[in-house]
C-alpha cells in the first residue's frame, strides 16, 4: 500500500509542476505581449453600430449591384465577406472601386467618396467576416526606418513589377503592375497586406510590420528624388532608353539621307 501511496504522490507532483509551469509560461506571455494589447486596445472596441449601419448604406446604394446586397458575390463582382477593411479602402481611396465593370486591372480613378465614407464602407465590410485593418498612422510612419534594409526588400520582392524605382510596367497576359507614384504609405501598406489585383499577399509572417515601414521609406525616398542626369525617362529602365536612342539614330540617318540626296541634285 505503501508503495502505491508513494507512486500516486509522484503523479500528483508532476501534475502540479506541469500547471506550474503552464502558468508561469501564461503569465511571461502576458508581460511580452501586453504592451501590444495596450496599442491595439483603442480598435479592439471595433466600430460604432451608426457607422456599419451608413456603411452597409453607402454599399447598398453604390456596390451592391456588382457585390449582391449582402456581399455575397455575383457573376458580376466577387464575394467581399473577409476580405477585410484594408481592402475596401485601397481599392476605394485609390479610385478603383466602385467600377462599373468588374475587371481584375481597375485602373485608378478620382475618388468620388470622403475618407469617412470609405472608412464607414470598410467597417461595414469588416463586420461581415473579419479581415485585415485599416493601418493606424504609427503602423505606416517611417521614422527610424531602416532605408537600406527597405532597399534591399523592395528589390527582392517588388521591382520585379513595380520596376526599380516603383514607377509600374507591364506583365504577362495583359497584366500590368502600377506606378507607385502617387500612392501614399496606408495604400503601399494595405496593397503588401491584401495583394490586390495580381499582386501577391505579404502577410505579416512574410514580411513584417516593421519590414513594410523599411520598403514604404524606400519608396517615397526615392520618388521624391530630383534626376540630376536630366529628363528621367520615366525611370523604366533600359528599355526606353534604347528605344529613344533607336529612335533618335533612326532619324539623324534619315537627314544624313536626305542631306546627301540633295547635295548629289546640287551637283
Amino acid at each position: 500500500m505503501s508503495g502505491n501511496k508513494r507512486r500516486r504522490r509522484r503523479r500528483a507532483a508532476g501534475y502540479a509542476v506541469l500547471a506550474a509551469g503552464l502558468l508561469v509560461a501564461g503569465a511571461g506571455y502576458a508581460a511580452l505581449t501586453g504592451a501590444g494589447g495596450a496599442a491595439t486596445a483603442a480598435t479592439a472596441s471595433g466600430p460604432s453600430a451608426a457607422d456599419i449601419a451608413q456603411g452597409r448604406a453607402i454599399f447598398a446604394d453604390t456596390c451592391s449591384s456588382c457585390h449582391g446586397m449582402n456581399a455575397q458575390g455575383s457573376s458580376a463582382g466577387p464575394s467581399l465577406v473577409g476580405v477585410g477593411a484594408a481592402a475596401v479602402d485601397f481599392q476605394m481611396s485609390t479610385g478603383r472601386m466602385p467600377g462599373k465593370d468588374f475587371d481584375a486591372e481597375m485602373p485608378r480613378k478620382p475618388v468620388t467618396f470622403t475618407t469617412k465614407q470609405i472608412h464607414q464602407v470598410a467597417d461595414y465590410i469588416s463586420s461581415l467576416g473579419g479581415g485585415p485593418a485599416i493601418p493606424s498612422p504609427a503602423m505606416v510612419s517611417t521614422a527610424g526606418a531602416d532605408l537600406a534594409l527597405g532597399q534591399q526588400l523592395f528589390i527582392t520582392n517588388c521591382a520585379q513589377c513595380h520596376n526599380f524605382a516603383g514607377a509600374g510596367g507591364a506583365l504577362t497576359y495583359g497584366k500590368y503592375a502600377p506606378s507607385l507614384t502617387h500612392s501614399t504609405p496606408t495604400q503601399i501598406y494595405e496593397a503588401m497586406l491584401t495583394g490586390p489585383e495580381a499582386m501577391p499577399v505579404f502577410s505579416d509572417t512574410t514580411i513584417t510590420p516593421a519590414q513594410k515601414r523599411d520598403i514604404i521609406a524606400h519608396i517615397t525616398t526615392v520618388r521624391a528624388e530630383p534626376n540630376p542626369g536630366g529628363f528621367s525617362l520615366g525611370r523604366v529602365g533600359p528599355v526606353t532608353e534604347g528605344l529613344v536612342a533607336f529612335l533618335g539614330g533612326i532619324a539623324i540617318l534619315v537627314f544624313v539621307a536626305i542631306w546627301i540626296t540633295m547635295k548629289r541634285r546640287e551637283a
